[in-house]
């Protein structure tokens, strides 16, 4: 059975500071002991570049970066050549937008984004709809916080209106970091291919592969992106998916060491994939570690992770109920079944950062501010919010210590 208490002693950060309570892992999740061993162990042990050399240390400093792209694709249903490690999701979502967006997007074509989206997966379609003269057409939501895509009669996935022949790309996210809200991003591509089979599809799968079970052909997306920080490893690495046929027709995005096969004066032939992606050296200690915090999660598969954290936003919304205040407005998404485990708030007269500075001086982490979204909190009309996002590490006494920090809230700003 899933034992958060027990499972908070493989983090040390709630080791060493055990009255924290942490509820702030959507933008950053804690790193647990197999994962610092992993990056320390390199740094210790075996201390090489990759790739380039044929003693001992590099060898094996290649052997177990490698290993860390099998994990990957293990967890995602990828083949090695599709994935490719950048710095971050931002990183592989700007990869897509200038090797494949700047030279398939022409004056007419459309551009379709939705309104919840991380300004990383919002930004780089708006400016390349702007440079290149396309028109960028957005998705809105209902008032529960799901995307207003669904059929009145049907019930099904509909995109008519949205998606037409001109949409050359589509670029979602699968969970909102705003809302919590999981996008039926299979019965999406499924609808948005009938519509235009030759469509692009880019999914920004930050806040979704730390929750729940991807497989990108299950998906058919052509491009996934996602960040090892979120996902319980180290930061300052991302993963890139993109289905083989489209990153060989893309030109590299970067140019430099080992993404080449041959330099000549007046020309360059570059590597195969994955390595006509990855120039330079990586980020080798991280990308090590990642393959840890991959092994980690897929040993709470079984545990039910992702049926812990609902029940821990059931108590929560449960517990919100029960203070019976009519100043906190929920702006999250409100069935929770479509909710991975976020509540975002605000309350009438309290700006979200003296929310959020009250709260901390109880050792409650929350995040407050516009999270990267503001086409979606100018579309509820705030200017900011509060928000929790949960991880496998919290407990019900988290929960509780959040209400219990958000009723001395209430009280003060009376």
């Amino acid at each position: 059975m899933f034992d958060a208490k027990q499972l908070r002693a493989d983090f040390p950060v709630l080791v060493n500071n055990p009255d924290l309570v942490y509820l702030d892992s959507a933008a950053t999740s804690l790193k647990p002991t197999p994962v610092l061993a992993a990056v320390a162990e390199y740094y210790e042990q075996y201390t090489a570049n990759i790739k380039r050399g044929i003693y001992k240390a590099s060898m094996k400093a290649t052997e177990e970066y490698e290993r860390s792209r099998d994990a990957v694709c293990q967890l995602i249903g990828a083949s090695r050549d599709e994935i490719i490690f950048t710095r971050n999701t931002t990183e592989g979502l700007n990869l897509v937008m200038y090797a494949l967006g700047t030279n398939i997007i022409e004056p007419g074509d459309e551009i379709v984004t939705t309104i919840m989206e991380h300004h990383s997966n919002f930004v780089p379609w708006q400016q390349l709809a702007i440079q290149n003269g396309a028109d960028l057409k957005i998705m809105g939501i209902t008032s529960t916080g799901g995307l207003d895509i669904y059929d009145s009669h049907s019930g099904g996935v509909t995109l008519g209106g949205i998606v037409t022949k001109k949409t050359k790309i589509l670029a979602l996210t699968h969970v909102s970091n705003v809302l919590g809200t999981i996008n039926p991003i299979k019965d999406i591509i499924a609808s948005a291919r009938r519509i235009n089979p030759a469509i692009v599809v880019v999914v920004d799968g930050a806040q979704a592969v730390q929750h729940l079970s991807v497989d990108v052909r299950d998906l058919d997306c052509d491009f996934y992106a996602f960040s090892s920080h979120k996902m319980y490893g180290p930061t300052g690495v991302g993963v890139l998916y993109g289905k083989k046929a489209r990153l060989e027709a893309m030109p590299p995005f970067q140019y430099g060491g080992e993404m080449i096969q041959e330099v000549h004066l007046d020309h360059t032939l570059f590597a195969e994939l994955p390595e006509k992606f990855e120039a330079g050296t990586p980020a080798i200690a991280e990308i090590i570690g990642l393959r840890h915090a991959v092994e980690y999660l897929r040993s709470l598969a079984s545990q039910d992770a992702e049926l812990h954290t609902k029940r821990l936003l059931s108590q929560l919304h449960e517990q919100i109920t029960a203070l019976s205040t009519d100043r906190l407005t929920v702006l999250s998404n409100t069935n929770l079944e479509e909710n991975v485990g976020v509540f975002t708030f605000s309350i009438e007269g309290a700006h979200p950062h003296d929310i959020a500075s009250i709260l901390d001086e109880s050792n409650i982490s929350v995040r407050a501010g516009h999270h990267c979204a503001m086409p979606l909190h100018n579309q509820l009309n705030k200017a900011a919010s509060t928000r929790v996002s949960l991880g496998v590490y919290n407990t019900v006494s988290d929960i509780e210590a959040f209400i219990n920090g958000l009723q001395k809230v209430l009280n003060i700003f009376s």
